[in-house]
């Protein structure tokens, strides 16, 4: 939790800069031909506005019709290594346990705080509503990451990814945004462990967050939103 702009969307560096100088249109091409280029090399360098994830999110990607598991299984079964691959993807789904559904379902069980030299915090995800009252304190300056834990039902969810953003009083300090990636329905959860970070420190560090989490699919379906508040304190509370 560093506050830091920079992490949201992928960080801006100078190889993505180059291609962006390098690929700009040349002087002769209109106004509209030059826009449209500019365009298509910010969208492949890898970088993002916040307003433009925001856009991302609010936008609905039509990814056609869906189809259940024995269905996708069904398709293109002619072509070899589309198989070999859906199978690998799939894995050992017991294809009669999740029948003919359609929609994928994810549920969020828990998220776990790592800290160096502490015992791990385990905090359960409530089934209705948003954790009541102070839901976690950190201490600053502190190294830790966040694991999460998750079950996948039904069917394939693809481009499950992870937002997170954080206010302190009332002013946005944070947007964090991680691709999961794709899952097929399985008996055990799955476990997925964010990039460790470091709290922030300093008397105007300290004090009291609010953040909203929340876990969307690339149909935009979201399976959690959550809000919730935390502490950024001196010391670690005392287990």
């Amino acid at each position: 939790m560093k506050f830091d702009d920079t992490k949201e969307g992928g960080k801006k560096n100078g190889v993505s800069e180059a291609i962006i100088t390098s690929t700009k249109a040349p002087e002769d091409v209109s106004e509209e031909g030059r826009k449209k280029i500019e365009k298509q090399m910010k969208d492949t360098s890898g970088y993002a506005t916040e307003e433009e994830e925001e856009e991302d999110e609010e936008g609905k990607i039509d990814l056609g019709p869906l189809c259940s598991l024995k269905q996708q299984l069904e398709k293109d079964k002619e072509d070899e290594s589309l198989r070999r691959w859906k199978e690998q993807l799939l894995g050992s789904v017991d294809l009669d346990s999740v029948g003919e559904s359609l929609e994928p379902d994810v549920k969020i069980l828990s998220l776990a705080i790592l800290s160096p030299d502490r015992p791990d915090l385990i905090l359960s995800i409530p089934e209705v509503g948003n954790p009541k009252g102070l839901w976690f304190t950190l201490k600053e300056g502190s190294r830790y990451s966040l694991k999460f834990s998750f079950k996948v039902n039904n069917n394939i969810v693809s481009g499950l990814k992870y937002t997170n953003t954080v206010w302190k009083t009332g002013m946005k300090v944070d947007r964090r945004k991680e691709m999961l990636g794709v899952f097929s329905p399985q008996g055990e959860p799955y476990t997925h462990e964010m990039p460790e970070e470091t709290t922030p420190s300093g008397i105007f560090a300290r004090g009291s967050y609010s953040a909203r989490t929340k876990f969307v699919d690339d149909d935009n379906k979201c399976y959690l939103e959550m809000n919730y508040t935390f502490d950024i304190r001196k010391e670690w509370p005392s287990i």
